[in-house]
């Protein structure tokens, strides 16, 4: 298995081998369950659907719970899919964990949603310095855009152009971070450096 589903629990320090402290940020990597494999024959190319964070029926709809029971596992709340090596002989129900994926694993790739930041003026988006003194007949415009460039042609603003408007909760994937420990028993995976997201968001980790 290529990946697994995790949750964000935070960030601590790690001494390591050479007595550096080591920001880190600790993640919950399953248990995962297998829900669907996706095969050629019926779906034109391989992976397996894995679910993460079981949850009651009450939480899941109709189709879902029915996508469930044909597994014969509870419902959860986070369904991912990864492509899939059927060397390893998978089957509905089985379970993966963190230790079945990353043992013997240097490093990591993190996919995560960023924190939201809401609707943010230019200074804030972009890092723009703003038009400049307030003097010179300037009012209030230090963190303002300034001129668009547009006059009788093109007579409009292009697209693309960077203005205020809303900012994070995006998709973002973070390479090649450094697995600093392991810790099976808690399903627990230590990697260096930063993960997108807020604390208890879902993650997607791809070996």
């Amino acid at each position: 298995m290529p990946g697994l589903i995790g949750k964000k629990i935070g960030m601590t320090s790690v001494f390591g081998a050479d007595g550096k402290n080591l920001p880190c940020t600790v993640i919950e990597a399953g248990p995962c369950v297998v829900t669907q494999i996706r095969t050629l024959d019926t779906d034109k190319y391989e992976a397996v659907q894995l679910a993460y964070d079981e949850t009651t029926e009450k939480h899941a709809s109709a189709p879902l719970k029915g996508h469930f029971a044909k597994a014969g596992v509870a419902p959860h709340r986070k369904l991912a899919e990864f492509p899939a090596d059927f060397k390893s002989d998978l089957k509905l129900g089985d379970t993966v964990t963190v230790a079945d994926v990353f043992t013997d694993v240097p490093f990591v790739d993190v996919v995560g949603t960023s924190k939201g930041k809401g609707f943010q003026g230019v200074v804030h988006r972009y890092h723009f310095r703003g038009v400049g003194d307030a003097t010179h007949g300037q009012s209030d415009r230090q963190r303002h855009p300034g001129s668009m460039g547009a006059s009788s042609w093109p007579s409009r603003v292009l697209p693309g152009m960077r203005m205020a408007g809303h900012m994070g909760t995006e998709r973002v994937k973070v390479f090649n971070l450094q697995i600093v420990k392991i810790i099976p028993e808690n399903n627990l995976l230590i990697v260096k450096g930063s993960v997108p997201g807020a604390k208890g968001s879902y993650l997607l980790l791809e070996a």
